[in-house]
Formats: C-alpha cells, structure tokens, sequence
C-alpha cells in the first residue's frame, strides 16, 4: 500500500516544520483558542490581515512582529480590533489592540518576546463582527526568561519616560515608553530569586480628542514597549496614557510632528 501523507503535513514540509510542529500546533491552538475567541468562527484573513514576523528570531526578547490590516476597497466595513497571539507562551495572548472608530486600514508593529518555536497568530475583528486570523511559524526561544537588559536601578530611575517620534515620509509614527515589562520568568542573577512581574497593562494614545489606539497587554510585550503605527499629522498634539500592573500611571502629550 502507498504511504499517504496528509495535505497539513506536506504544508508545513514546505515551510520547513516538522510533523511534530504540526502536531503542536494542533494540540497547543486547540486548547487555548476558546480562551481567546470563544467558540466564535474563524474566516481566513485573504488579505484583510497582513502579519510580518521572522523566521527565526535574532533575538527572543525583541522580536520584531509588523500587521497590516486594510479591507477592500469599496468595502463598507472597519477593523475594530486586533489580537496578537503566541500559542506557546505561558500567557499567549500578547495584547488586544482597538482602534477608534474602526479603521479600514491600520499599520501597526511592536516588539514581542518568544519563549519558543511558536505560531503567531494576528486576529482581527471587523465591523460586522466576524474575526479573520493569519498566522506565522517563529523559531526562538527562552525570551520570556531572558534577563532585563537594563539594571533594575537605571529601569527604575527612567521608568514612565516617553518618546514619540513622527515619520512624515512613512505616514507613520513611533511611541515608546520606559518600563522594565518584567515578565516573572526571569530570575534576578545575584539573589537568585526569579523578579515578579510586572509590566505595562493598558495604553493609549489619541490625537487631540480622537483615540487613534488603545491597548490591553500583559508579558509578551519586549522590555521598553514600542509601538509603531500608521499617523496622519493634523496640526493636533499626541496624548499617551499608560498604566502598569502596580497601578503607575504615566502620561505625555507631544505637540503635532514632535520628534523628541
């Protein structure tokens, strides 16, 4: 009898994954996706959802992850929202992004820690409520456990601080801001002792009264979260707002253009 291998492993062949990856996925996906969606379908993303993400990470503790979201042209619909997903982290969901008003296209990219091989997913929620999911296989590993790059005394004396940066040649801009993002997986190497989390769970940026983003995250997101995203200058100052999971809030408002 001719041995027959089934169309999902000839796919992931052709990506360059192993059965067993396939088989991870399956397993892994199959039980974290209610906790993610629920037992809402899901639709292919045909183009309505764009995710870039490497191959294989230089680095698990900033890997770069880029989405473009745009629906057809003539389409009367909005993206509302986006999920970020990395099946095999401890906490899988990076972030839930929304946006104001909807968009019907949106730039967004961050930096994000992978703890190993993995699927990332970007799944995004459009006006009629239906979800469209893309996914991309990474291989890194160890980035949630990764040690801070940075002396807890020097994060701690610049923790809250804010940069934003327009790019008017892009049509986009850039917003970073200050903060350790400890993930409680890493262990401090004098004491030994592994660091408690602690990290930025909810931002926002608006421009002038218009909310452009906000969003909810939790470990994933690298140390000193940044967040690039499609900007239309209007002569309108830029608010962002942050909170962390020990209740700081920090704020910033940069007038139109800044690129302190």
């Amino acid at each position: 009898m001719p041995l027959r291998i089934s169309p999902t492993i000839v796919a992931a062949l052709a990506l360059g994954l192993s059965a067993p990856a396939v088989a991870q996925e399956e397993t892994t996906w199959s039980e974290i996706r209610s906790g993610v969606v629920g037992e809402r379908p899901l639709r292919e993303a045909e183009g309505l959802v764009v995710l870039e993400a490497p191959k294989r990470a230089e680095d698990a503790a900033i890997v770069p992850i880029g989405v473009r979201l745009s629906v057809p042209e003539g389409d009367s619909r909005r993206i509302t929202r986006l999920t970020l997903v990395i099946d095999e982290n401890p906490a899988p969901v990076v972030g839930t992004f929304t946006f104001g008003e909807g968009r019907s296209s949106f730039d967004l990219s961050t930096r994000v820690r992978v703890n190993s091989y993995s699927w990332v997913r970007a799944i995004a929620e459009t006006s009629d409520g239906a979800l469209h999911m893309t996914k991309a296989y990474v291989k890194a590993a160890g980035g949630c456990s990764a040690p801070a790059s940075k002396d807890p005394a020097e994060a701690l004396a610049n923790l809250g601080q804010m940069r934003f940066r327009a790019f008017a040649e892009r049509g986009d801009a850039q917003v970073q801001l200050r903060h350790p993002n400890y993930s409680g997986l890493q262990m401090d190497q004098v004491t030994r002792h592994y660091t408690p989390a602690w990290f930025i769970e909810s931002l926002s940026v608006r421009q002038g009264d218009r909310p452009l983003f906000s969003m909810t995250g939790g470990i994933s997101i690298s140390e000193d979260p940044t967040f690039r995203f499609s900007y239309a200058s209007t002569g309108e100052p830029v608010s962002v707002e942050a909170r962390d999971t020990e209740g700081r809030v920090f704020r910033q408002t940069f007038p139109a253009g800044d690129a302190s």
